[in-house]
């Protein structure tokens, strides 16, 4: 499927957090969202991006947005991955990875020769009228917070 892209609806989804409690994306209107795609849980690229999304975390809260990570990850590993780092935003599980299909984040990938089907690490940015006002297809973890920060404070300034 192919990914969203600036100015479509954003696909609506309903995943459990590591307690169970159901986040619909269509309970966010009226607010900014961050949807983050990340591969696993407590994995080195993972933990830099997750770590910056933090350290960014009341900034971007200042700014009436939430951030949300998704993985195929159940929800004990989310709740460890949270409170070894000490993540303050929700992590989703999408164990069957059907929102990362919706998304166009599930895909090929090669590792060392190898390929295999996984999360094609990328990131949207969905405003309060539910649309993609800024999206990322292929994420470099170091780094990327800082760009989703810039575009959110990009799309909330003044006009």
């Amino acid at each position: 499927m192919s990914m969203p892209t600036v100015g479509d609806d954003a696909p609506d989804f309903a995943l459990p957090d590591e307690n169970g409690a159901v986040h619909r994306l269509a309970d966010r209107r009226g607010k900014w969202t961050v949807v983050y795609f990340y591969p696993a849980d407590d994995t080195p690229g993972c933990t830099t991006e997750a770590c910056q999304f933090r350290d960014l975390h009341d900034e971007i809260g200042g700014l009436d947005a939430a951030i949300w990570g998704i993985s195929p990850d159940g929800s004990g590993s989310h709740a460890a991955f949270r409170a070894k780092f000490g993540l303050p935003f929700t992590l989703l599980s999408d164990e069957d990875h059907a929102v990362a299909e919706r998304y166009g984040a599930w895909g090929e990938k090669m590792n060392y020769g190898r390929k295999y089907m996984g999360i094609i690490r990328s990131s949207w940015l969905v405003g309060p009228d539910g649309r993609v006002a800024a999206a990322w297809p292929k994420v470099k973890a170091d780094g990327h917070p800082a760009q989703v920060l810039a575009a959110l404070k990009a799309a909330t300034a003044p006009a």
